[in-house]
């Protein structure tokens, strides 16, 4: 089962719970404050490739890029410039 982040509209404590899927947007308690004013969160997700001769590179994310080159070298990259 997979881990989804929450938040609380109240205290602000972020928190996790491993939920199934069908279970991702049930109602559940804030851990510190016990509100039920909790909001799923979108995680971010760390990927990477390797490549032919061995080396690793990070996918999308914050490296610069328009999350297709990772580089911001690619022609939707140079057309944002």
């Amino acid at each position: 089962m997979p881990y989804y982040e929450y938040v609380c509209a109240d205290c602000h404590t972020p928190f996790e719970l491993r939920r199934s899927m069908k279970e991702i947007d049930d109602p559940t308690t804030c851990p510190q404050c016990r509100s039920q004013r909790v909001a799923r969160q979108i995680s971010k997700v760390a990927a990477f490739a390797h490549g032919d001769g061995g080396g690793v590179s990070a996918l999308g994310g914050d490296s610069g890029g328009c999350g297709s080159c990772g580089g911001g070298t690619c022609g939707t990259c140079a057309s944002r410039n």
